[in-house]
């Protein structure tokens, strides 16, 4: 079958979701590999190289997928008959395929792992069509794992699964169905893939472009393009949401905890493509060993020093993790906590037992009718704001490269002075007495009016200076679809997580507009969002507090 035709678009930046990757240190890299020549090479890598040589053998060559399909892969194995531990990778949402790990994988070949990386179908070398985790994903997933257990001289000890963003929801998936597999490490991933796509009932329109950019050279099948045309289209949302079911790990997390499978999530607080509370909701669902690292930046941003080979907390815990679960090395990791957060802007690691024990307690403060987040309820008021403007609170300049700078120490500066209060609703806390320790999910209670049917607001939470100028703390976005024209609408929303330090001086700001470009809204253009808070149901920001 034939892929249905696409419309042609002009990719929108990034055009990689991998955009510090290079193809051609990767496959020197790679060569050098199999031909011993480390000619031109950096000291560092050069000495891998010869690490892994003086114990095992890498060799490239092709993975029989579901339906005879052949997969692109890379083969890293010990010819020794002792019993071992194995890891398969499936790549991520690049044309790169395989050879994105090809460090990481020689580094675990290098301490005894034998290792298996793969291209999913539809993407560079390998054949088929991109299914998005679908079930012939799954299949493929398992076959590499046959593919690399016929190729194991001894005994298998233990098996693990790998993989960053595309690479780890198909990890989780596979892991759920193949009863062999006993640990998962998953980057930059998704739990429920519904959710992700549709926050809030909100479409994430520039998540959708940006797959649909990076995967530009790949074959997308013509069940994979409509889904991505009919959200961008904001059509058959139902469909898309049967279809994004199966294809989530939290569908599936009974076979997980049944068989207690260890899994190591890492997560960007910034997240754009897949948010971090649909991934929490995953992980708090799971019952087996987990852990969970939180960071600073965006998707992929936080491994990415790993992929290139350079030193990478996430990286040397994923390590770790394998370790102690595939090789059962008492290492400390189990011991630490089930949850690593980065503080936003300190960058202090903060190890947690349990998710809910970041959150000591919650202050909660009240929308007012003068724009104060205030102490006490206020009703009232009314905050009135045009639909159809876009305003300087975003979500982020772009996807994906915008964590880079805030991984830099580059976050994004908004200048709150320029956001017109016609069309948008802002309230400020009074200056923070000392260091506010925002840890958790915030909530948001607000009741508006809606004119016409369909409307959208997004959240925004700003770390405001005094000199007016702020950083973003967290957002959400949020979508009614199903009340009356001129009805009162209660949204309660929880904006994604945090772990933010408010500095002594500085305000909390909540920002609420109509539009986002990294969202689809549903409003009709002029209408307006009236904001209020009756007595009934007061509104409310909960803040929590660590």
């Amino acid at each position: 079958m034939t892929p249905a035709p696409r419309t042609p678009r002009t990719p929108a930046t990034p055009v990689s979701l991998y955009p510090e990757l290079d193809s051609t240190a990767l496959g020197a890299f790679v060569t050098a590999l199999e031909s011993g020549d480390v000619t031109g090479l950096a000291p560092a890598r050069a000495a891998e190289i010869a690490e892994l040589r003086s114990v095992a053998v890498f060799t490239r060559g092709k993975v029989t997928g579901a339906d005879g399909d052949l997969l692109d892969a890379g083969l890293w194995r010990h010819t020794g008959a002792q019993p071992r531990p194995l890891i398969v990778m499936p790549s991520p949402w690049t044309g790169l395929g395989w050879l994105a790990y090809a460090v990481q994988a020689t580094l675990f070949a290098a301490r005894g792992y034998n290792v298996l990386a793969y291209t999913a179908r539809g993407f560079g070398g390998s054949e088929g069509q991109v299914e998005v985790a679908g079930p012939l994903d799954i299949a493929d997933g398992s076959r590499a794992l046959d593919h690399l257990i016929e190729r194991t001289a001894g005994p298998v000890t233990k098996i693990g699964f790998l993989g960053d963003s595309y690479g780890s929801g198909i990890s989780q998936l596979v892991a759920a169905h193949d009863t062999r597999i006993d640990a998962v490490v998953a980057l930059s991933s998704w739990g429920d893939l519904g959710e992700a796509f549709y926050e809030n009932s909100t479409r994430h329109v520039a998540a959708v472009r940006a797959l649909l950019d990076a995967a530009a050279k790949a074959r997308l099948s013509p069940q994979t393009q409509s889904v991505f045309d009919n959200v961008l289209a904001n059509r058959d949302i139902q469909g898309t949401l049967r279809w994004a079911e199966a294809r989530s790990p939290f569908t599936h997390i009974k076979e997980l905890n049944r068989r207690q499978v260890a899994v190591f999530y890492a997560h960007a607080w910034h997240e754009t493509l897949f948010p971090s509370n649909q991934t929490l909701k995953m992980f708090n669902e799971l019952t087996g060993p987990k852990r969970l690292a939180l960071s600073i930046g965006d998707h992929s941003g936080p491994e990415m020093t790993g992929l290139l080979g350079l030193p990478n907390r996430i990286w040397t815990d994923a390590h770790r993790w394998f370790d102690h679960h595939l090789k059962e090395i008492d290492n400390g990791i189990a011991d630490e906590g089930q949850v690593l957060s980065e503080v936003m802007w300190s960058k202090t690691l903060e190890p947690r037992p349990t998710w809910p024990s970041l959150t000591e307690h919650v202050h909660r403060l009240h929308l007012a009718g003068g724009g104060e987040l205030a102490e006490q309820p206020e009703a009232g008021w009314t905050a009135t704001v045009l639909c159809g403007v876009d305003t300087p609170a975003t979500v982020a300049d772009t996807v994906v490269t915008s964590g880079y700078a805030e991984i830099a120490g580059r976050p994004k500066i908004y200048p709150t002075a320029d956001i017109d209060r016609t069309v948008a609703a802002v309230w400020a806390s009074a200056p923070a007495p000392e260091t506010t320790r925002l840890r958790g999910t915030p909530k948001l209670r607000v009741t508006y009016r809606a004119a016409n049917p369909g409307s959208t607001f997004v959240a925004y939470l700003l770390d405001m200076a005094a000199d007016g100028t702020a950083h973003i703390v967290t957002h959400a976005p949020y979508t009614d679809l199903g009340s009356p024209p001129d009805s009162l609408i209660s949204a309660d929303i929880e904006l994604q997580a945090t772990a933010y330090d408010v500095p002594r001086g500085h305000r909390i700001l909540l920002v609420i507009d109509s539009r986002d470009p990294f969202y689809g809204d549903a409003n009709l253009p002029r209408a307006t969002l009236a904001f209020t808070s009756p007595e009934p149901t007061p509104s409310y920001l909960d803040l929590p507090l660590g």
